[in-house]
């Protein structure tokens, strides 16, 4: 069973607290770092917290060293998963392991400086629910700005809150927003189309980001090309809709077309003449037939992914906590039991 499906503690039950949640993959030079830090910003809080950081099967010594970190930390928690699932499996694991009423999310490479946690959750007491932290200047090459700022703007758009564009994996959340999507089992989610499911109140803060100290992103431009194709066809009909508006409006064209023909042959006595005009209308009706069909089956490989019911993470080992939610609400109440 995957760790924590369906054994979400209650929003009521929740203690008071953050739950800083980290996706690892071949980090094992920065993890020391990123813990350091972390544990610094959390502790200058005055509240309960804990790291939970999710190896995702990295090809590096990310999981021993997370044992290492996790042995003198008690609020440490590692999670070690049987292969490299992705970053949005890999944060759903974690978020479904978080035992505080406020969840953080944040990135291994330290170009989210941990520092900058306390601007996130000032912003959520104004009375938000899911609050992120947009940089101050876009690191990338234009190019992949513009195109990641596209696939933003479509991202909003299909959450239902158009007016930020600034989502990115460096965000604070109540943790009773995820009652809204813990009987999710698809092997693709998408953490903020997730998160909309179970509110409408998101901001956005400007705060500092750092450039990269190690290795290189792992988002290339055919992955964000993948995201984008995930995003518009596995949680949105729009593009549907818009092949319906496309076959319609090719339709009113094809009746121009035709009404062009019989007032020319009942005007000048001749038809169209040559076959560069008929191809060039059979192009383009083969092209918007075509158009659809790949959407129809970018729709049908989403549906059948889902039917196999394939687990979007499998868990091998973890650390410093009870090994599913649920163990930890039996271990509670038997605690309270013993001690009555």
């Amino acid at each position: 069973m995957a760790y924590g499906d369906d054994a979400n503690l209650a929003p009521e039950s929740l203690p008071p607290g953050v739950s800083v949640v980290v996706p690892v993959y071949n980090s094992a030079a920065t993890l020391g770092e990123l813990v350091t830090r972390v544990e610094s910003v959390l502790a200058s809080l005055g509240c309960e917290f804990e790291l939970i950081l999710v190896n995702d099967g990295s090809r590096d010594a990310s999981w021993p060293m997370i044992e290492e970190l996790g042995a003198t930390r008690p609020w440490l928690r590692g999670v070690c998963m049987m292969r490299n699932y992705g970053q949005h499996n890999a944060l759903l694991c974690g978020i479904r392991a978080a035992r505080f009423d406020t969840i953080v999310t944040i990135d291994d490479d330290l170009q989210h400086p941990p520092e900058e946690i306390s601007k996130l959750l000032a912003k959520l007491n104004e009375g938000f629910d899911v609050v992120y932290g947009a940089p101050e200047a876009m690191p990338h090459s234009i190019f992949r700005n513009v195109l990641s700022r596209g696939i933003k703007k479509v991202l909003g758009m299909t959450m239902g809150i158009s007016g930020i564009v600034d989502i990115n994996a460096f965000r604070a959340f109540r943790t009773q927003v995820r009652r809204g999507f813990d009987r999710f089992q698809s092997p693709n989610p998408m953490i903020d189309i997730l998160l909309s499911w179970g509110t409408s109140r998101f901001a956005s803060i400007r705060v500092r980001h750092e450039p990269r100290k190690l290795g290189r992103s792992q988002y290339t431009i055919l992955k964000l090309f993948n995201q984008a194709m995930l995003l518009i066809t596995g949680f949105s009909t729009a593009p549907l809709r818009f092949s319906s508006l496309v076959g319609f409006g090719f339709t009113l064209f094809g009746i121009g077309v035709l009404v062009y023909v019989l007032a020319r042959y009942l005007i000048h006595g001749t038809g169209v003449p040559g076959f560069p005009f008929l191809a060039s209308v059979i192009a383009i009706f083969s092209g918007a037939q075509l158009f659809a069909l790949g959407i129809m089956g970018e729709y049908l490989a989403r549906m059948f992914n889902r039917t196999m019911e394939r687990p979007g993470y499998i868990v091998r080992q973890s650390t410093n906590a009870p090994s599913t939610a649920s163990d930890a609400v039996q271990e509670s109440a038997f605690a309270a039991a013993t001690n009555r």
